[in-house]
């Protein structure tokens, strides 16, 4: 078995705020539906963030603020005393592990959602419906059209996102990161094609970016902006999102929200040779961690690897990864021998439920160590 990779630039030391990382490998957030059909994060979900104790830096999977944002059956949440307390265990296991700082996304489904999962008519910037099925208790079914939010309702969702950073502390994480990235009610505000609005949310850029600012503040000054992180998606289609001003939009966005403090941008799916990419890099003086493309079917050989380091030698300061961590528990300690990896079951990732194809992924036999 190689040990090339012990030199990776993945391996060394990082700072974050205050926080000091043992890597520069964070595992990205990612849904996999193994909460209690009311959101609260279950047992099983504090044995595999436990199990994946080794990155550098966890960001614990999406959590709805409300009960209107959610997207999929057995999400996990943030707007209750049990939320809070299932999410204080899985913060407790990982610390247990040894792990470094957790932060925890906040997302609101906006259209993304269904009434049989959420009991509710889904809220949107404006009525345009998802051209597509959605996932809900009973299997897929149509997309419904959602209702446009009225000022009132755009107030009180931002005050939800405050309201769940705090939670979101109080459970002992680190910090949060506000997800305005893949389709979500954040994406959709700031994309032409879902936000049709004529009010001060909507028409040019500098409308369209108004609601994640407005979520940004509420969250720093709820928790603190060195607790506060953003996640952006630049022109990835999910969910029908079509960023056709994208070149115009996101500099903007970080212009509005660059000397804040804010604890790190996320910018997910990154191609460190777009030059979009440099753009933001530049605009953004703060902590960056960039989420590289990788296959969709399976991952690369070597865990994402290559692609991790392409970033950091484009200016990331973190890289993120997901299904390489989803499959590989030890993906750190993979990195640093040269061992090889496990295949992600796809069959299992979502909407399962169960520690098949989510607990039981292996990890390096302590001979090959």
């Amino acid at each position: 078995m190689s040990t090339e990779t012990t030199t990776s630039p993945l391996l060394r030391s990082a700072a974050l705020g205050s926080h000091r990382l043992a890597n520069r490998l964070v595992m990205a957030p990612m849904t996999r539906n193994r909460a209690a059909s009311d959101g609260t994060p279950s047992p099983l979900m504090a044995d595999y963030y436990a199990q994946r104790a080794s990155a550098g830096m966890i960001i614990a999977e999406a959590s709805t603020p409300n009960a209107v944002g959610r997207t999929y059956p057995n999400i996990t949440a943030l707007y209750s005393d049990a939320h809070t307390a299932g999410w204080r265990e899985v913060v407790r296991a990982v610390e247990a592990a040894g792990g470094g700082p957790l932060f925890l996304q906040i997302q609101h489904g906006g259209r993304v959602g269904h009434p049989d999962t959420s009991g509710h008519t889904p809220l949107a910037p404006s009525a345009v419906p998802l051209p597509d099925t959605i996932h809900t208790p009973t299997g897929r079914q149509a997309a419904v059209t959602p209702r446009a939010m009225t000022a009132a309702e755009i107030g009180s969702t931002v005050a939800d996102f405050a309201a769940a950073a705090r939670r979101a502390v109080d459970a002992g994480f680190a910090g949060v990161e506000v997800h305005s990235a893949n389709g979500y009610l954040l994406h959709q505000f700031l994309a032409p094609n879902t936000n049709l609005r004529t009010d001060g949310y909507g028409g040019g850029v500098p409308g369209r970016i108004r609601f994640t600012t407005e979520v940004v503040d509420a969250v720093a000054q709820a928790i603190g902006p060195e607790r506060t992180g953003l996640r952006i998606s630049p022109g990835n289609p999910v969910n029908g999102i079509t960023d056709t001003d994208a070149d115009e939009l996101y500099p903007a966005l970080l212009r509005a929200n660059a000397g804040k403090g804010l604890a790190y941008l996320h910018l997910a799916y990154a191609d460190p040779a777009a030059p979009l990419f440099a753009r933001l890099r530049a605009l953004w003086a703060g902590t960056l961690i960039a989420n590289p493309v990788l296959p969709r079917e399976q991952i690369p050989a070597d865990g994402g690897r290559e692609a991790a380091e392409r970033l950091l030698a484009a200016g990331a300061d973190l890289v993120a990864l997901g299904r390489p961590f989803l499959a590989n528990p030890d993906l750190v300690e993979r990195i640093r021998t040269g061992g090889p990896v496990n295949p992600v079951r796809a069959r299992y990732a979502m909407y399962t439920g169960g520690a098949t194809g989510y607990t039981d992924y292996p990890a390096l036999p302590a001979l090959a160590r």
